[in-house]
């Protein structure tokens, strides 16, 4: 075919400058290869929130990443979910370069996160740190602040980030990345000092300029900033009983012999895969079996159980194995629907939005809810109601209910450990439990794994199996999720009186194969696909193991499928302990 001449499209050498194109359709023009923080540092909000990272043509890029083409750029902040990542991780990476320099011959564990904001560490090799100390090192952190010091990335083979972690004694990196299938790794250095971060860091020690170390039981705590306010640390209330849950799991991880991720690896590459499994589900069995027992022994007094936990926690699974453990004991459960006392739809309360929260302490009818579980327990009959969702209406039950003498009510739901959900009901007669995966398998001592990515993974894989959703849907609603356990979950979950925590050593192992496909169909350049690609990225580290070896009662047969409890219905199994009066 001739080429058409066309005198207003020429081939000319690329200029000098090149065009950043923002979401709200402005443009900035910079030098060529200029990286994209110089171009989004004279934005005015540049700083409001802290700009620490940008996706660019799609892609979640590091504020050194340079500018080399006319690009679609969109800032991220602290703010972002995404930027709360680079911030963390890049304050955790300032804290063991600042720990390795003052103590050279103790080890850092960055152990798990804390709602209010921060990171529970601990120090091995040595005594827990006293306050001084700890006063000590975060003046460490903010000289390191003050100078504002590069974070160094650097790309290099394999073989030599393994030789370096052998030489320098990190044992844990070293198993790690002797599963690892690429033979490259990404380090960065702070001075002389370097390590592996799962994911992108700010360009310097200059971004880290909210933080604060808190001593915390036999530990401390790095706090760091919450999304909705990135310029606050926030109080930190104490949490007895979630450290208490913390140091049971660990407890739990030294029986199995499983201290990181590479660890898990080498048990499954030798075949001692359905050994982790059975022990782990086991101990979780074991701890049921003694929450059944404190009820047990508070018979005469417990007369209400109240379960709640976030999204994905299992909590279902968990009600059903309760209710057989009581069952095994004598005591007939009596579940009662949480969801049924819903206001009208019309009468539910809105939110900041403007639209119905149907989330809201309030959404429930609480004078009702109360007033039948008093009359319950105290023997009287009662027509409990029903939510007809379709209409959006309370309906009364066609029967009426009684409890026999001895028996209790089990409810589940998100306000379980609300103090206002009951508030004239004596405490001594209820029970709370919270449940959720409370901590996770780290990938080694310094790269944790956030429990909310495993609960997302459980999500994505049950809502493939069960509802069709892809994993776009799942993504996409998730943040609305969390945020209805920010307010109406996590501040009160110290209210237990149990925790029970059900994260498995070897889920994410078994959940890979599953999650991977669904996770794959996530297109390019949607907005779901960034978190898609941290989540493969995230699965790769584990060996798959696989899910058919999972016994069939198993917290996690909830999202997998095949549970032998799916057919278990708590009312089909008291129904004829109780008397329905029509």
């Amino acid at each position: 075919m001739k080429p058409i001449s066309d005198p207003e499209i020429q081939l000319v050498q690329p200029g000098p400058t090149v065009e950043v194109h923002l979401p709200d359709g402005r443009v900035l023009r910079g030098p060529r290869n200029a990286p994209v923080g110089r171009f989004l540092s004279v934005l005015p909000e540049a700083d409001d929130p802290p700009i620490v990272g940008a996706v660019i043509n799609g892609e979640l890029r590091e504020l050194t990443y340079p500018i080399k083409m006319d690009a679609a750029v969109r800032p991220v902040t602290m703010g972002d979910p995404d930027g709360a990542l680079i911030y963390r991780r890049s304050l955790v990476f300032l804290l063991e370069t600042a720990f390795e320099q003052r103590f050279p011959r103790a080890v850092l564990q960055v152990d798990h996160s804390v709602s209010s904001g921060g990171y529970f560490c601990q120090v091995v090799n040595r005594p827990p740190l006293t306050e001084d100390e700890i006063r000590a090192l975060e003046d460490d952190m903010r000289r390191l602040v003050e100078e504002d010091l590069p974070f160094v990335r650097q790309e290099v083979p394999l073989a030599e980030a393994v030789e370096y972690f052998k030489a320098t004694g990190k044992n844990d990196k070293v198993r790690l990345l002797a599963h690892r299938q690429k033979n490259y790794l990404t380090l960065y250095q702070l001075k002389d000092f370097r390590d592996y971060h799962h994911g992108y860091m700010t360009p310097s020690t200059g971004y880290l300029r909210w933080f604060k170390l808190t001593k915390t039981g036999e530990g401390f705590t790095l706090r760091y900033p919450r999304r909705h306010a990135p310029k606050q640390i926030l109080p930190m209330p104490e949490y007895p009983k979630l450290l208490a849950a913390f140091r049971r799991y660990g407890d739990w991880l030294t029986r199995l012999g499983i201290a990181d991720v590479g660890a898990l690896n080498d048990a499954i590459q030798t075949q001692r895969g359905d050994e982790i499994i059975l022990v782990s589900e086991a101990l979780h069995e074991q701890h049921v079996s003694e929450i059944a027992g404190q009820i047990a022994n508070r018979a005469d007094q417990v007369r209400v159980v109240l379960i709640a936990g976030p999204s994905s926690s299992g909590k279902t699974t968990f009600s059903k194995r309760l209710a057989i453990q009581l069952l095994a004991r004598g005591i007939a459960p009596f579940a009662l629907a949480m969801d049924d006392f819903f206001v009208d739809r019309d009468k539910t309360p809105l939110g900041v939005d403007g639209k119905p929260d149907f989330e809201a302490l309030t959404a429930l009818n609480l004078e009702r809810l109360e007033n039948d579980l008093r009359r319950l327990i105290a023997g009287e009959t009662v027509r409990l109601p029903h939510y007809n969702f379709l209409s959006g209406k309370s309906e009364e039950a066609e029967q009426e209910t009684q409890l026999q003498s001895g028996e209790i009510v089990i409810m589940e739901g998100i306000h379980g450990l609300n103090p206002g959900l009951l508030p004239r009901l004596a405490g001594e007669k209820t029970y709370r439990i919270y449940i959720s995966a409370l901590t996770q398998l780290n990938l080694d001592r310094h790269n944790r794994i956030s429990t909310t990515d495993t609960r997302l993974i459980r999500r994505i894989v049950r809502d493939a199996r069960e509802r069709g959703y892809s994993a776009a849907q799942t993504i996409n609603r998730w943040e609305s999720v969390r945020r209805g356990e920010k307010n109406y979950i996590f501040p009160y979950q110290e209210n237990a009186d149990v925790m029970f925590n059900s994260a498995l050593v070897y889920e994410l192992a078994a959940l890979r194969p599953l999650a991977e496909p669904v996770l794959r169909q996530v297109q390019n350049n949607t907005p779901e696909y960034i978190e898609a690609k941290r989540l493969l990225a995230l699965l790769e580290w584990f060996l798959p193991l696989d899910s058919e070896r999972i016994p069939d009662n198993s917290i996690l047969r909830e999202f997998i499928g095949h549970s032998i409890l799916s057919g278990f219905r708590l009312w089909e199994h008291t129904m004829n302990n109780h008397n329905h009066i029509a």
